[in-house]
């Protein structure tokens, strides 16, 4: 078993977790009730959100599989670049926008997770 695969599908699911869990509360709740969203901007930023929720889950189970199944090491490079993806895209629009690292800190559980997706190559 490749205990990095398993860590970053381990770091995935904890991910996914604070997202659906916390950020719904924070995020997707306060956006559901804003009443001054036109409802298409309004339904179709929910429905990137549970995309979101959708990858990351699925990101979860592309590292699980592959830790068990050392010849699903795709799946794990595509969680890895998804990872660092997001990672990224995270970093440059705080820089871009402005906004405290602190209010947006994603970028630091998506680097966690494909930190332990690229050793996860080496082992």
């Amino acid at each position: 078993m490749n205990s990095y695969f398993l860590t970053a599908g381990l770091f995935s699911a904890l991910t996914a977790f604070i997202h659906m869990r916390f950020g719904g509360r924070e995020i997707a709740g306060p956006l559901l009730a804003a009443r001054d969203l036109h409802p298409v901007a309004k339904y179709t930023n929910y429905f990137c959100w549970h995309m979101v929720s959708i990858v990351i889950v699925m990101m979860a189970g592309c590292y699980l599989y592959a830790a068990l199944k050392p010849g699903a090491v795709e799946l794990a490079g595509l969680a890895t670049l998804l990872a660092f993806a997001f990672a990224f895209w995270n970093l440059a629009l705080i820089v871009w926008k402005q906004q405290r690292f602190d209010y947006m800190p994603q970028w630091a559980l998506f680097l966690a997770i494909g930190f332990a997706g690229v050793i996860g190559f080496f082992i």
